[in-house]
Parts: structure tokens; sequence; C-alpha cells
């Protein structure tokens, strides 16, 4: 993984991980994504979600236990595909808690914060409100009952503000270094994102 001299700057380190993830799955068209350093990536995309607050909760608990998950059985399977491949022949794909549907609400995570950062790009202002929105509606809202999408719509109301997310995210400098740090984050969920779906 790539580290670099930030510090803490959680996006500066979700960038080089994924800078890194997103080299491998772009050198090589039949390269393998393995599960570790999927999942080490995937880990630093955790406190994103705590700091998002009470709108996503529900996420940040689903998200951290799933990359867990991928976590341990990195230490029995090498590549995502294995991982994959090991449900289909257990026919366990579409069970509950199967290694592949936990990759699969990861993915869901990881398009979140791609939509979200994509919108906090493109997005004029100071809220999250917008951002926040737009991602939850295109990525989790399909899979949720009312009650859910209700709870989460009343939770937009108060959302952090981006320049209060960056001290969250101990990411101090200008702001316009910091909406470099997130669309090159973007990018590379972009590029994973596509990967993942053309394999899959």
């Amino acid at each position: 993984m790539a580290e670099g001299n930030n510090g803490d700057k959680t996006l500066h380190q979700i960038a080089g991980a994924f800078k890194d993830l997103a080299t491998v799955v772009a050198d090589s068209p039949n390269a393998e994504l393995e599960v570790a350093p999927f999942s080490r990536a995937c880990s630093l995309v955790s406190p994103l979600f705590g700091c998002l607050g009470v709108a996503f909760k529900f996420a940040e608990m689903d998200y951290v236990a799933k990359v867990d998950d991928l976590a341990e059985a990195s230490k029995s399977i090498k590549t995502l595909q294995s991982l994959i491949d090991r449900d289909v022949q257990a026919n366990s794909v579409r069970t509950a808690g199967s290694r592949t549907r936990n990759l699969l609400r990861v993915k869901r995570g990881l398009d979140m914060v791609r939509v979200l950062f994509e919108q906090i790009v493109v997005t004029e202002g100071n809220s999250l409100r917008d951002p926040a929105s737009k991602a939850y509606e295109q990525v989790f809202a399909p899979y949720h009952g009312w009650a859910i999408r209700k709870a989460v719509s009343a939770g937009m109301y108060v959302l952090p503000s981006k320049e209060q997310l960056l001290k969250k995210l101990n990411e101090d400098g200008e702001a316009r270094a910091e909406r470099v740090v997130i669309y090159e984050i973007y990018l590379q969920l972009h590029v994973l994102a596509l990967t993942l779906k053309y394999r899959a």
C-alpha cells in the first residue's frame, strides 16, 4: 500500500491505497485483486462513514463488519476471484453472510463513497446534504425499505459541512488541494468499480 508523509490524513491514505489497487487492475486485464490489500484499503474508508453521522450509521456498522469478514478471509483466500469461486462451488453466493455477499455490500459502500465524492466535486457550497442525498439515493435507497429511507432522510439534516468533514478526517489543507485529493479518490474508485463490474 502506498504510504506517504501525510501523517494521519485519511483522504490521502485512501487515495494512496486505492491508487495501488487501481494500478494493479489497470496494468493487466487478467490481474487478480488480492483480498488482503483490498480489505486493507477498504478499512481506510470506515472512518469516513463514521464522520457522516447518524444518517450513515447503518452503513458504517454494516460496512465495517463486512470488511472485517474480508480481512479474516484473506488469511486463507488469496484473491477476490477465488473468494467468489468458493461461494459459487458451495452454492452459497446468495446466502446471507456469504463472503461473496459481504463483498457485494463492501462494493456498495465504495460505490456510495465514489458517488459522494463525485457530487462533492461538482456541487458548490459547503453543505454535504445534496451530495450525500444523491449518493444514498443512487446506491443504497433501492435496497432499503421505507422506514430506513425515512430515517436516513431525517439524518441528512444533521450532516457535517464539507469543511467539518475534512477536519474530522484530519484534512486541514487548503480547499483546492482537498478537492484534488477527493477527485483522485473518486477516479480510483471509479476505475476499481468498473473493473469489478466487468469481471464479476
